[in-house]
């Protein structure tokens, strides 16, 4: 593991994430154990990918399909200074969506 970067929560508590290299000119400077303040608190990195998660989620709820459940899986990867992004799979964004519906139930009063 190349470090860590310590990210607070509204209430205090302190998350631990695995450092992601950013790729910008500027390096922050970490603690002799190599852990890395996070400019952002939790909730603050997490808030475009939360945003993410409703714009899709919308996506497939609104519209011709109308799922009864909408399941959607992406990796996320914390930085320092950038917060929250979708992690690649491979060379693009990698996202899993798992629409479902629930057979209807039968009508009242209709024949078995």
């Amino acid at each position: 593991m190349d470090g860590l970067v310590e990210f607070r929560t509204g209430d205090g508590a302190v998350v631990a994430v695995e450092a992601v290299e950013e790729r910008s000119g500027s390096r922050l400077v970490s603690r002799g154990d190599g852990t890395v303040q996070a400019a952002r608190t939790f909730e603050s990195a997490l808030d475009g990918v939360r945003a993410a998660a409703e714009s899709a989620l919308r996506v497939f709820r609104d519209g011709s399909l109308r799922p009864d459940g909408v399941e959607i899986e992406f990796g996320v990867k914390l930085a320092a200074e950038t917060g929250a992004f979708i992690a690649k799979g491979t060379a693009e964004g990698h996202l899993v969506v798992k629409l479902t519906w629930s057979p209807s139930a039968p009508e009242a009063g209709a024949a078995s």
